[in-house]
């Protein structure tokens, strides 16, 4: 069941297969801005077998990035977070250049990870963009407006946003964006290498913030005012956060959590909130539309996805095991190590 406002959102194109590792055997990378965010990029490019050069603000740190990578590469897979010839498979994939130009002669796909500023920005997209004319080039901004960027390169249908998650190599979402003038043939590239990476895309519209941040700086926001309330310390929300409705995350998107607990539900929450905060808590208007039109979720045969009164029992069976796994799983590693490290005592250092 949709609404106009869903129908508007559903013009957009959804979700983008994974591949699998591998996939991206022969193809022609360069990574401009090889720091911590662009190192990782280029070591998951160079695992899924992409040919990977680095380049940097000069060829000295071009090189030690390269090196460091390899180092880092050797701890992970000690640690088995990458697979035990992953320096091996890095050392033939990866390649240090002198200059952004060299780096970028010859490649079909260029990712840049210069810091987050336009100002810095845009003279490297102008510089890649002139040295190569027909690559497609790809910003890993997570705020800027990828049209905003796209005025510095030559040749602005080859442009488009490609976001990775810190750390790289761990997180399997991507964001591909697209702006108005990027062609299909450089979206469906990006499309193409972000699978072949094992990684999970999406393409989205160009928006200030795109989906990740939005919704990452929106729930920032209120967390801050909690504490600025005084309602509790950080330290407490971090733990409701992680312990309650952040504990289904890692399964369930926000619109199957509605969908499941009943969009009426959900209307008459935004009610009671809306007498301390009428402003900040109005029911969406996509909400009050399928409301309206009887659409409340799984128990009517959906609401905001086409799930199914009779998908239920399997939808709670899938859910009460993953949560019985995940915490299983956090019993195993044990609590982050976000606390400070108590000072030893002169008795106990004296022991």
């Amino acid at each position: 069941m949709t609404t106009p406002a869903a129908d508007e959102a559903a013009t957009a194109p959804t979700h983008v297969p994974s591949g699998s590792p591998g996939d991206g055997a022969g193809r022609q990378i360069a990574v401009v801005g090889a720091g911590y965010m662009g190192g990782g990029i280029a070591q998951v490019l160079g695992l899924a077998g992409a040919d990977v050069k680095l380049a940097d603000v000069s060829a000295a740190a071009a090189h030690a990035s390269y090196d460091r990578l390899l180092t880092e590469a050797g701890q992970f897979a000690a640690d088995g977070l990458f697979p035990a010839d992953a320096v091996e498979r890095l050392t033939a994939r990866l390649q240090a250049s002198d200059s952004i130009e060299e780096a970028v002669a010859g490649a079909e796909f260029v990712m840049e990870a210069v810091p987050e500023q336009v100002e810095i920005k845009h003279p490297i997209l102008t510089r890649i963009s002139r040295a190569n004319t027909d690559a497609v080039i790809a910003s890993n901004t997570s705020t800027l407006s990828i049209a905003l960027l796209a005025e510095a390169v030559e040749g602005a249908q080859r442009f488009l946003g490609v976001h990775f998650s810190n750390p790289a190599p761990f997180i399997p979402g991507v964001e591909i964006i697209p702006h108005e003038r990027t062609s299909q043939a450089a979206t469906d590239l990006a499309v193409a290498i972000v699978a072949e990476a094992g990684k999970r895309g999406a393409v989205i519209k160009d928006v200030t913030g795109f989906v990740l941040n939005r919704l990452q700086y929106a729930l920032f926001t209120e967390a801050s005012r909690l504490v600025e309330e005084g309602v509790t310390s950080a330290e407490e929300v971090d733990a409701i956060v992680r312990t309650t409705f952040g504990f289904r995350l890692p399964f369930f998107g926000p619109f199957v959590i509605a969908d499941m607990a009943g969009l009426d539900v959900y209307a008459a929450c935004y009610r009671s909130l809306q007498q301390t905060y009428p402003e900040r808590f109005a029911t969406p208007r996509a909400l009050a539309e399928l409301v309206e039109g009887g659409h409340l979720g799984t128990k009517t045969g959906g609401g905001f996805l086409p799930l199914t009164a009779e998908q239920v029992p399997e939808l709670i069976s899938y859910r009460n095991r993953a949560y019985v796994r995940l915490q299983e799983l956090l019993d195993e590693l044990g609590p982050a190590p976000t606390q400070p490290v108590p000072a030893e005592s002169d008795g106990d250092a004296a022991g």
